[in-house]
């Protein structure tokens, strides 16, 4: 059975256990990849600059450094490329978030990397991608977005677009398709021990997460313009709306069956416009928001609490940590101090853990040198600049 209790102990379990990754440090989605397959059980060994603290936070709150070991390795100095690529030798997957040709440049790209090993997965992270006019130039979620289309998407037809914190382009368009694109690829090597390049890019994962909304416009049932649509807002039960309190309250009761039950315990009133009447969404829009204005969201997330309404009041991260659900699943945890996400999906066999605390840079070199019988990593770090990212922070 699924969803059963977090393992937070033992050095080989989740279903990538015995899978060697090595992740070239930046921040953003590349090392929320790495964290996510560390998550899974890989062995994940990250390769600190010296004297870089990527994120610019206590290592011991950069979350997304969990569950992986770090070494210290100078790129630009002599040693530096070697050490790697000994690493890289005994690996499954290199990560990295460098610019195009960065990563070639400090002479660990994929054709030396594959030299060593030909069975390597080399996972590539950019928001641009590794060709095209834009490659080359820095960027960040919000432009990637822009570029796609999905900034345009999101925010009311007579305001600005709103920005989705950096969730939708760096994690769900960049992250985890590197992570599927990863997986993949290591099914493909398993079976053929031929290693390949994986090239994700945001703009590509990103674009491709609005495949069911370019379905819907070609058949005419999406119109392309921010707030004139069933998923965007313009839909009065698909909406946000104000409490008397100043909170808000998420309702998303798009069947029939589960727009009864809101109206139910709303107590719409009964010259509200039928909800198919889209001519008389403006008029229905008016009648739910002076409803949820009469009450406190705690009362209305009282009364719709354990119903098929599919309406739920909209908590801040701190109120989330405290939701019923939320606390039986276990969804977030409290580890050595740290509340944080624990990992996910969830598996019946094989439960992903966590198993070590945010690595902090350079602790486990000599423990990783021994592991992986790479010796030159002891001697291959000292100070050095730090190489140009390849996403967020000069992609």
């Amino acid at each position: 059975m699924l969803g059963g209790p977090l393992t937070r102990t033992g050095p080989n379990v989740g279903p990538l256990a015995g899978v060697r990754v090595v992740e070239l440090a930046g921040i953003g989605p590349a090392p929320f990849a790495g964290m996510l397959l560390a998550d899974l059980g890989a062995d994940v060994v990250r390769v600190d600059r010296p004297g870089g603290q990527p994120l610019g936070i206590d290592p011991a709150h950069d979350l997304t450094n969990r569950n992986k070991r770090s070494v210290l390795v100078d790129l630009k100095a002599e040693a530096g490329p070697g050490a790697v690529l000994d690493l890289v030798e005994r690996a499954d997957v290199l990560l990295e978030g460098f610019r195009p040709g960065v990563a070639e440049r400090l002479g660990v790209g994929p054709e030396a990397a594959l030299a060593r090993n030909p069975g390597l997965v080399y996972g590539r992270m950019t928001g641009w991608g590794q060709d095209g006019p834009l490659a080359p130039r820095a960027g960040h979620d919000i432009g990637y977005l822009a570029t796609v289309g999905a900034l345009g998407l999101i925010g009311p037809a007579d305001g600005p677009p709103s920005i989705p914190v950096n969730l939708l382009g760096d994690y769900a368009g960049g992250s985890l398709y590197l992570v599927s694109g990863v997986l993949a690829a290591l099914l493909h090597a398993g079976r053929t021990g031929v290693g390949q390049v994986v090239d994700a890019a945001i703009v590509d994962g990103t674009a491709h997460l609005t495949s069911m909304l370019w379905g819907m416009l070609g058949a005419g049932a999406w119109r392309d313009a921010r707030g004139v649509n069933i998923l965007d807002g313009a839909c009065p039960y698909y909406s946000v709306y104000a409490t008397a309190d100043g909170g808000w309250m998420a309702v998303g009761a798009l069947e029939e069956r589960f727009y009864a039950e809101f109206a139910r315990l709303l107590e719409l009133p009964a010259e509200a416009p039928d909800r198919g009447d889209v001519g008389r969404w403006p008029r229905l829009r008016e009648l739910i928001a002076a409803r949820f204005a009469e009450r406190s969201r705690a009362e209305w997330s009282e009364i719709f609490e354990g119903t098929d309404a599919c309406v739920a009041p909209v908590l801040s991260l701190g109120e989330a940590a405290a939701h019923p659900h939320l606390a039986a699943r276990g969804t977030l945890v409290d580890e050595a101090g740290v509340r944080q996400p624990a990992p996910a999906p969830r598996f019946s066999a094989t439960p992903g853990a966590l198993r070590r605390p945010p690595a902090e840079p350079g602790a486990h070199t000599a423990e990783v040198a021994a592991d992986w019988a790479v010796p030159t990593l002891v001697a291959a770090h000292s100070s050095g600049e730090r190489p140009e990212r390849g996403t967020d922070a000069g992609s």
